[in-house]
């Protein structure tokens, strides 16, 4: 079998390093595209079945240019992943509307130009695997990440749609697949704009390895839909079974961790509008950083007794 093509966004830390490793280590080719350029040519450096392509997902014009720099050096694109993606959290009216819309810019707006990019290329060819990263929170919504939602229910429904016309078009050779984890203990809680006021509380925190292996798995044998985790097929159970339950118990959980119970944080706009350089590795602090917190609340105030 030959090596396949894979083109990978969101491809300098998180899922898409995770991935871009496990693809490697295998021998495939490989497409790695993020803002953060000299993380890219360093996971690329002295590889000759990897190149990277510096591009913002949210403009068009440049996924036009990742496909011409892949077709380039590969005789084929065999397969895209949507990957991208950003975060702002708070109360919906806490957060600038522009910060919102950039959120819907990259995530949405990277998952529609990525696929409109490929969906084409795969025309042409008669084959190729389409894979955008959604999210539980695109099944099941929680508080403080309107914007978030809002982006990942969408991508759940520009895959089903595309399935549809594909359908009609008896194109069996392409497939569109939606993964769909929870969160995960990557550089997303470092990256993501912070309008809380607190230090931010993810539930419940998966192995991002796990999501990594169910990428691959939607490359190698791609469904319509694929949940990440026992708890993820948990909640879109009871989503599709008792969906007022569903959402008031994630809805009181939600004020109870990251409203009342988690400490005090400054506001930042992570990498919204720019990349930053903190938080480049598959897996990121989220599950230490709170342990170390719920371990300074358990100690007493200086002179009491324990």
């Amino acid at each position: 079998m030959h090596p396949r093509t894979i083109v990978i966004t969101g491809a300098s830390s998180g899922f898409g390093r995770g991935l871009a490793q496990r693809l490697a280590e295998r021998g495939d080719n490989l497409v790695l595209v993020a803002r953060r350029k000299a993380l890219l040519e360093e996971l690329t450096r002295d590889r000759g079945d990897a190149i990277a392509v510096h591009a913002d997902v949210g403009n068009p014009e440049d996924l036009e240019k990742v496909a011409t720099a892949a077709l380039a050096r590969f005789p084929r694109i065999d397969a895209w992943v949507n990957n991208a993606g950003v975060a702002a959290l708070g109360r919906f009216v806490d957060i600038p509307l522009r910060d919102h819309l950039q959120v819907l810019r990259t995530n949405l707006g990277g998952a529609v130009n990525g696929s409109h990019v490929a969906l084409r290329h795969f025309r042409r060819m008669g084959s190729g695997t389409l894979v955008n990263v959604a999210s539980m929170l695109g099944r099941t919504p929680a508080p403080y990440y309107a914007s978030y939602c809002a982006s990942k229910y969408g991508i759940v429904g520009l895959c089903a749609s595309l399935r549809q016309e594909l359908a009609l078009e008896r194109a069996d050779g392409i497939r569109v697949c939606a993964v769909l984890p929870m969160a995960a203990d990557t550089p997303f809680y470092e990256h993501a704009a912070n309008y809380t006021g607190h230090s931010l509380q993810p539930f419940p925190v998966t192995d991002p390895w796990q999501v990594v292996d169910a990428l691959v798995q939607a490359l190698d044998r791609p469904r319509d839909e694929i949940v990440v985790g026992l708890p993820a097929k948990a909640a879109m159970a009871s989503q599709q079974f008792m969906p007022w339950l569903t959402e008031g118990a994630t809805a009181a959980v939600s004020q109870q961790l990251q409203m009342e119970d988690a400490p005090p944080a400054d506001v930042t706009v992570g990498n919204l509008h720019a990349p930053v350089q903190a938080g480049t590795g598959v897996e990121g602090i989220a599950r230490a950083r709170m342990a170390a917190e719920r371990r300074v609340r358990r100690v007493p105030p200086h002179g009491a007794q324990a």
